[in-house]
């Protein structure tokens, strides 16, 4: 392949237009279309820009194919994706389960300050887990900012399948955890004993059905290469948005962590104030959707 085709490769496996690559390098669309048509030639600085943006060699840059030298995962994506699906999805179900313990153990006679101590250092280290992933998810993402689409039709096809197994079995997981307390309720009323243990076990169940969701999610991301690409070769205006929504979604969760750990100490309401968690994952869904660039 030549220089042209290479760039062309590059550009549509990157899922951005001429515009785009134009800004990324501080020259003109012209420029990048004269590049494409092998009517012109970059300037060696520039062509090392293109090299550290998309990582890749001079050497197949110029005179390689940049298609062949990707067609295996080079880069342990796979591998690196399935850990982080794994840390984060089941991180964010054990703050869930370790609400559900504490709410057990309430049941069973502890009272409200020694819950709150038993589940405090579950919280500590689901929430360490999810925000150290995050680092070494941007840090992997820093150093493969495109990655090749090696993934085959038919693994994109059996994953599909398994995917509506991971969302409706967390529907199922839901709905059971919902009839479960209406029995309850029905049947015991809110008398302790039985109010705490179906509490304890409605957020056991839940914690499989967030695993289920968020696992099965971030394993369909993993599979749509175009979209990482296209997320991880943004235009400057666009990455000056992303990185405003990761610090406002930051926010949202710390605020909500704090609030949530404060209305534990002072008035015991670990049971109570889970919904916090909840409304910052909803606030962060809007932010991103209101700051985020549309795809193009």
């Amino acid at each position: 392949m030549s220089f042209s085709e290479n760039l062309q490769f590059l550009r549509a496996q990157a899922g951005i237009t001429q515009e785009q690559l134009a800004e990324e390098l501080d020259v003109s669309r012209q420029s990048v279309s004269k590049w494409e048509s092998a009517q012109s030639f970059p300037e060696m600085d520039t062509l090392l820009r293109i090299c550290g943006l998309y990582d890749v060699n001079l050497d197949t840059l110029l005179r390689g194919s940049v298609e062949e030298s990707r067609t295996a995962d080079t880069a342990k994506y796979d591998v690196f994706m399935n850990r982080f699906a794994w840390r984060v999805s089941l991180a964010t179900a054990g703050i869930l389960a370790g609400l559900g313990l504490a709410v057990l153990a309430e049941g069973f006679g502890l009272s409200g300050e020694l819950t709150g101590i038993l589940f405090l250092p579950i919280l500590s280290v689901c929430v360490v887990v999810i925000v150290a992933s995050g680092i070494q998810h941007e840090n992997f993402c820093r150093r493969h900012p495109l990655i090749a689409d090696f993934y085959t039709e038919e693994e994109k096809d059996a994953f599909a399948q398994k995917f509506v197994w991971y969302i409706s079995g967390g529907v199922g997981a839901v709905l059971t955890a919902l009839i479960l307390m209406t029995l309850t309720e029905r049947l015991f009323g809110e008398e302790p004993p039985w109010d705490a243990w179906a509490a304890g076990i409605f957020f056991f169940i839940m914690a499989g059905a967030v695993w289920s969701f968020t696992f099965g999610g971030m394993q369909q991301d993993k599979y749509n290469i175009a979209k990482y690409n296209r997320e991880h070769n943004p235009s400057p205006h666009a990455r000056r948005r992303k990185a405003l929504t990761g610090t406002i979604c930051g926010v949202l969760m710390l605020s909500a962590t704090a609030v949530y750990v404060g209305l534990g100490l002072s008035l015991g309401l670990w049971k109570q104030a889970w919904w916090l968690f909840a409304v910052g994952g909803i606030l962060c869904a809007v932010v991103s959707v209101a700051l985020n660039p549309k795809e193009e």
